[in-house]
């Protein structure tokens, strides 16, 4: 990662537009711009925040007309003079200016690097800095809060509460050690146990919240699992609103995971459409299960087809509407063999993930009786569908994040809030057998510096850490 003070030069916006930004940032910034700008006064002698018309002038002829936006240092993105040109979109323009500007003076900026700069000017935390490339590449209302509340600051705030009543309980420990021979107790141990293990849940909840937030991140992962032709494909591509996966009667026709996106209300899903689960001899259809079983251990929610036209679902006299969703079967007694299809996947779950029962073809028995809980579709006809989307949608827990809560998405963060959580658990076993307050000392100041390492406030940051947050942004950011 470069850190030099080189001024540098890259398109801020993506090709194809009908105008585009071009930053420059750097201590000549504004000097090389006006090798190249023609206005009415030298942007140089201009104030900060200040637009100004003018030409950009290749080999005495007019480029384009533009207008640059000046920024004075410090109070700027990367907290040195910069320049934004905002000209026509065109490739050739926005090519032959950058030329131009290289040739003045300035070099290209690489990957990640404006916001680098603004990490070690301090306009930025680490955290901050790395909700930037978070913010530009969500794509729906959850992961752009996600990544908006961790830009503001609001997540670094919640580190640093944390860190600074550690600070304070070390500060109290260590000054102990200035009195060691009176052997006076500046911290009272009950009162450091009790700080200590309201730290303690506070870090787990941080951590407990990582699942949620790594899955607005990346999308919420649904697998649809079930029998062969109970319709997975059906409903996939009803989800879609698309002619995604290929649909057959012949059992067997879905042998590789089919993974497609869906925004619902905010939130993107990924749908994994999976082989069918049956006992088969075929080598190949075997390898799309062990998929499926796969696919089944990573999602966040399964959706549990079945086939409602078989005679093992239970059917009462009564006949509701088409579609109807979530109706429970008071007068029929469902078999032993529907009870123990409904209630008992033949898969593993893990305590957070979510089970959806979905039967579907209910367009096909009228009268249908659904157990506790299902829900009835009808893939082909669309019915019960909008239904589901809602269940799917209140699956996925969002008030926290929406009214400004701390959830983690970074698997960095998370990996630091469990060194600080094994060493916050030393430190109480510390406290426990007695240890001494220069060593119970020691134990907390690991905390710290594991908390720390997620802002980097306070603490220094190695620089292959820096060379692989920064290497995942795009040019001009």
């Amino acid at each position: 990662m470069i850190c030099d003070h080189d001024t540098i030069a890259a398109p801020a916006t993506a090709a194809g537009g009908a105008l585009a930004v071009i930053r420059v940032s750097g201590g000549d910034a504004l000097t090389i711009c006006d090798r190249i700008f023609r206005g009415s006064a030298p942007l140089a002698d201009a104030e900060g925040y200040t637009v100004h018309y003018g030409h950009i002038i290749a080999d005495g002829r007019t480029l384009d007309d533009v207008l640059v936006t000046v920024f004075r240092a410090p109070r700027s993105y990367t907290g040195e003079d910069a320049a934004e040109i905002s000209c026509h979109g065109s490739q050739y323009i926005v090519s032959e200016t950058l030329r131009l500007l290289t040739a003045a003076g300035a070099r290209m900026a690489q990957p990640g690097e404006f916001t680098i700069r603004a990490y070690l000017a301090g306009k930025l935390d680490l955290s901050q800095a790395e909700a930037v490339a978070d913010i530009i590449a969500s794509s729906s209302r959850a992961s752009h809060a996600l990544a908006a509340n961790q830009m503001r600051g609001g997540y670094s705030a919640a580190f640093d509460t944390l860190r600074e009543k550690l600070l304070h309980l070390t500060s109290l420990l260590e000054l102990e050690l200035d009195f060691s021979e009176e052997e006076v107790e500046f911290a009272d141990r009950t009162q450091l146990r009790d700080t200590m293990r309201q730290i303690k849940e506070r870090i787990d909840a941080l951590r407990s919240s990582f699942s949620l937030g790594n899955a607005i991140k990346e999308g919420v992962a649904v697998a649809i699992v079930g029998a062969p032709n109970v319709g997975k494909s059906t409903l996939l591509n009803r989800l879609l609103n698309e002619e995604r996966a290929m649909v057959s009667d012949i059992a067997g026709t879905t042998r590789d995971i089919i993974e497609e996106r869906a925004n619902i209300d905010g939130i993107v899903f990924r749908f994994l459409d999976t082989a069918g689960i049956r006992s088969t001899n075929d080598t190949l259809e075997q390898m799309g299960i062990a998929r499926t079983m796969s696919s089944i251990e990573r999602a966040q929610i399964i959706i549990r087809l079945i086939d409602a036209s078989q005679p093992a679902v239970p059917v009462s006299g009564g006949s509701p509407s088409s579609g109807q969703t979530g109706r429970k079967s008071a007068p029929a007694v469902p078999s032993a063999d529907s009870a123990a299809d409904t209630q008992s996947p033949d898969f593993p779950l893990r305590p957070d993930q979510t089970l959806l029962t979905v039967y579907n073809k209910i367009d096909k028995t009228p009268g249908l009786a659904l157990p506790e809980g299902a829900v009835g579709i009808s893939a082909r006809n669309g019915d019960g569908i909008d239904d589901l989307r809602r269940i799917l949608r209140d699956a996925v827990d969002t008030e926290t994040l929406y009214h400004g809560g701390t959830v983690i998405s970074n698997s960095r963060h998370y990996e630091a809030l469990t060194t600080a959580r094994e060493a916050l658990d030393r430190a109480l076993d510390g406290l426990g057998n007695g240890l001494p307050a220069d060593l119970l000392s020691e134990e907390i100041r690991q905390v710290i510096h594991a908390l720390g390492s997620i802002t980097a406030r306070g603490a220094i940051v190695p620089d292959e850490v820096l060379q692989n947050i920064f290497s995942k942004f795009c040019v001009g950011k």
